[in-house]
């Protein structure tokens, strides 16, 4: 038995923190956002966490599907599921080897890894017949309409105001299991920092023989994630995004930032409609499970604040 007492911290990191919406999504891009995230890991792991990171790949999916689409007279294009097994390799490496050079700076040699991680899901999912997970570019509504015409994608509204509010969707069905929640466990145990179920993991279903079969859909990473900090008995699940705090009224005269809350005031302002779908709904939702189940608290905040945020000086704060 570990006598390591230290919290566990899961933090789940979007796929836009990785590659922001007015970005091309060029490698060096993504490298460079990866470094920003990486200094607020160092800095929890100097205040004494012990860290799993989990990511999100709408972006980098959505990009690998435009190639596979346009490339598919040359090679031949890959699912979804077999795409998402790719972007799980290449965020995880982009965050295994800057964090490493990033702790080697500092003398520290800490073990680093990525696990290529599949999740269960009901091949029956309602989401296979409404898909809900935001893939790849932002549109314009003119745009998103064409591509819809043009190539049948599936399009919806996915930001409440700006110029580019609309992105292509994918079915994103509801995570059951983390296939390799023991092998997780065992790098936790031999105090590894982990990234794993990247993209919300690869969604695979059960088959009559009890085989895995991988699905076509994106999992979305916050429900993935809640459900992987259950499995590894995590204190605490750290949502990260592009704003400081979850908000009421989102993008009206009368927004409101929240700060520490119940998970009951919670329900009631996600039944109530405040947070988008695409957006801060699937995070509040997550967060709102992980406490019910059990966790600490739930945070959700932008990526410079996630130091400041474990310690209660910043972020949306969920508790029971």
């Amino acid at each position: 038995m570990s006598k390591d007492k230290r919290k566990l911290v899961v933090i789940a990191l979007g796929g836009n923190a990785i590659k922001q919406s007015n970005e091309n999504g060029t490698a060096e891009e993504q490298f460079r956002n990866v470094e920003v995230t990486c200094e607020q890991l160092v800095k929890m792991n100097t205040l004494g966490y012990k860290l799993v990171i989990t990511h999100g790949n709408g972006p980098q999916a959505g990009n690998l599907l435009i190639q596979q689409e346009e490339g598919k007279e040359l090679v031949p294009a890959q699912p979804l599921d077999v795409v998402g097994a790719m972007t799980q390799g290449q965020i995880g490496y982009m965050f295994q080897n800057t964090l490493q050079n990033y702790f080697r700076q500092i003398g520290k040699e800490i073990p680093i890894t990525s696990l290529i991680t599949q999740v269960l899901v009901k091949k029956d999912d309602p989401d296979f017949n409404d898909p809900s997970k935001p893939v790849g570019p932002f549109y314009t509504e003119e745009e998103a309409k064409r591509l819809e015409k043009e190539k049948n994608y599936v399009v919806k509204k996915v930001k409440p105001n700006g110029e580019k509010l609309w992105r292509r969707v994918v079915p994103s069905p509801e995570p059951y299991t983390i296939i390799e929640a023991e092998s997780i466990k065992a790098l936790i145990e031999a105090r590894a920092i982990v990234i794993a179920s990247g993209g919300g993991g690869i969604p695979v279903m059960k088959k009559d023989d009890d085989s895995l079969s991988g699905l076509e859909a994106v999992i979305d990473k916050d429900k993935a994630g809640n459900k992987l900090a259950q499995e590894v008995n995590a204190d605490i699940f750290l949502v990260l995004t592009d704003v400081e705090n979850a908000c009421i009224n989102f993008g009206k005269p009368d927004e409101k930032a929240l700060q520490k809350i119940s998970v009951a005031e919670a329900e009631e302002y996600l039944a109530a409609g405040h947070f988008l779908a695409g957006s801060m709904g699937p995070k509040v939702t997550a967060a709102i499970r992980f406490v019910k189940a059990g966790g600490e608290k739930a945070i959700i905040t932008s990526l410079q604040k996630a130091a400041d945020a474990l310690e209660g000086k910043a972020g949306t704060i969920i508790e029971k």
